[in-house]
């Protein structure tokens, strides 16, 4: 049943955030000239992750018996590998640039200045996906072929991390899909517009089809992310602290960047209504859920025994008091 329920939320994200970005790009939303723009929707996933980070992820993983300060190593070192397969990626990407024939950058960017122009505002203002996006712009062949691999990737990572979350808890792992979905709206957004090439619809819609086979990646991580933690049971804190460090790189590294431009004070009061938004919904979630998630009897580690002992405890002194 955990299986099956693994698969419906991967899926849901996977292909959920890709057909949810090309329904607000067909509607406009999202777009330069929308009241709901796209700094609205990285808020949102901003807020949604750092939520699922800290107030379910970790919590859920220091509940166990293994020592926080491992679990905070854990977490600490999966910050710095996430950093490193971030910087390890922009290395391919500048490469993969340098390398492209002249005449295609030309073509793509009317000229090396306007090129190199774009890449560079890019790598001084944005990190992560955006980065990649833009810089992919050069050549739409190789590039794209380039860009669906990284989200593939990046899908399967997503896999593995919601299975994590469901096998600590089913609600838990609800909420990890649904900030998966939120983070990896605003990212498929600007896939597509690079797939998309001249905005044809037989292209767009190749486009959306490449990019669902690219999220439905996130499938097939789950599921192997559902064997791997079943045999490594007793290391589910661990794979929960890297889960989280996972969500807040994304978030500090990738989404917030991104979010910090010179505004006005109003579009600065949108950012944080956004972002409280993402939090809520996260931790309205997790809220409802409690109801089934707290059930009598349900314990983790050495907290539960305790409460455990101290109940027979007190029945005992009543006892004892009684007689």
């Amino acid at each position: 049943m955990t299986l099956i329920a693994i698969v419906l939320a991967t899926l849901a994200a996977g292909l959920g955030s890709v057909w949810v970005a090309a329904a607000l790009m067909r509607t406009g939303i999202g777009g330069q000239g929308s009241r709901f723009g796209a700094q609205h929707l990285l808020s949102l996933a901003a807020g949604a992750l750092l939520a699922t980070a800290f107030v379910h992820l970790l919590p859920e993983a220091f509940e166990s018996q293994i020592n926080p300060k491992a679990l905070f190593v854990v977490l600490l070192l999966g910050l710095v590998f996430f950093f490193l397969l971030d910087k390890a990626e922009l290395w391919h990407h500048g490469h993969e640039h340098r390398h492209a024939l002249p005449e295609e950058r030309g073509h793509a960017h009317g000229g090396h200045a306007e090129g190199d122009r774009a890449d560079g505002e890019h790598a001084d203002g944005q990190h992560g996906h955006a980065h990649h996006h833009h810089g992919h712009t050069h050549n739409h062949s190789a590039g794209g072929w380039s860009l669906l691999t990284g989200d593939s990737v990046h899908c399967f990572g997503d896999g593995i991390l919601i299975a994590s979350a469901f096998m600590a808890d089913r609600w838990l792992g609800i909420v990890a899909a649904i900030s998966v979905l939120a983070h990896e709206v605003p990212h498929h957004m600007g896939d597509l517009v690079v797939l998309s090439g001249n905005g044809s619809r037989s292209q767009s819609k190749v486009a959306l089809l490449k990019l669902s086979l690219a999220g439905a990646v996130t499938a097939l991580g789950g599921v192997v992310g559902y064997f791997l933690v079943s045999s490594l049971a007793d290391f589910l804190p661990y794979f929960l602290a890297i889960a989280s460090s996972s969500f807040i790189y994304v978030a500090l590294a990738d989404l917030i960047p991104q979010l910090q431009r010179q505004l006005s004070a109003k579009q600065t009061v949108q950012q944080v209504v956004w972002l409280a938004i993402g939090m809520v919904v996260v931790s309205a979630v997790s809220t409802w859920a409690h109801g089934d998630h707290d059930h009598p009897g349900h314990a983790h580690g050495p907290a539960g025994q305790h409460e455990a002992h101290g109940a027979d405890d007190a029945h005992g002194d009543h006892d004892g008091h009684k007689h």
